[in-house]
């Protein structure tokens, strides 16, 4: 989160005083609200920020798919000094922000963009954008355990959505099992949370895809822009809020 002004002013709008002026007299909102007070902070990662009604566009939009490492702050900084995953932005010039978040021990698909507007839509609840994960988990859950993670299991915070499960591996001593789950939320460390709530926590943890795009072979700790078509499917699936391969994917 960042002052509005100095948003406005790293996207090219006007120098930080000028924004200040703009936001003063009514000429900034922030998803659809006027804005007037300068204390005012905002994530130009996932809100939606417009001056005199026009949305702000200082630099080339950028799509950026990423396979993040264990052991990576999803943050555009850190005050602790820890690596982050724009440490490994290197050759883009324009400044990118993560869109969502993946815990500092689970690794896989991450994507980043500059683009505001886009990575509301991506994020926000009611588009139910499914993600994908494979997590080795200890033991192996009996079937009726992977069906209370279909129907919905109850977390501090409430009950989560129904989620896609299915075996994926399992050890041959019993110790360790690979299980694909799906689900179609965002919430703080959800899919380890909900693995403990069935007495089975996970060991590794690795996203696959989001939405219809897959990781594939995108190696460890590096990127690729995303095709536009790639760009619009994933805008057109957010805004239908379902997923055309949610029934047919089987390479996850």
């Amino acid at each position: 989160m960042e002052r509005l002004q100095k948003i406005l002013a790293q996207a090219g709008v006007a120098s930080r005083r000028k924004c200040e002026e703009l936001i003063l007299a009514g000429k900034v909102e922030v998803n659809g609200e006027v804005v007037t007070a300068l204390g005012t902070k905002a994530d130009p990662a996932n809100d939606v920020i417009k001056v005199s009604g026009k949305p702000i566009s200082g630099e080339n939009k950028i799509y950026i798919i990423f396979n993040k490492p264990k052991g990576v702050i999803t943050s555009a900084s850190d005050p602790k000094g820890r690596k982050i995953v724009t440490d490994y932005m290197k050759g883009i010039k324009e400044r990118v922000y993560p869109i969502g978040r993946l815990d500092y021990d689970t690794e896989g698909l991450l994507l980043l963009t500059n683009d505001g507007e886009f990575a509301n839509l991506l994020t926000h609840p009611k588009h139910h954008v499914p993600k994908t994960y494979l997590a080795t988990v200890k033991g192996v859950p009996h079937g009726t355990s992977l069906d209370k993670l279909k129907e919905g299991v109850k977390l501090e915070d409430g009950m989560t959505a129904p989620a896609e499960v299915e075996y994926k591996d399992i050890n041959e001593d019993g110790k360790e099992s690979v299980i694909s789950i799906t689900i179609h939320e965002g919430r703080n460390r959800q899919v380890r949370r909900m693995f403990e709530a069935i007495s089975h926590p996970v060991i590794r943890l690795k996203r696959i895809s989001f939405g219809d795009l897959l990781l594939q072979n995108l190696k460890r700790g590096t990127y690729r822009h995303l095709t536009k078509e790639e760009i619009e499917s994933l805008r057109q699936m957010a805004k239908a809020g379902l997923s055309k391969g949610n029934n047919t994917r089987k390479d996850t």
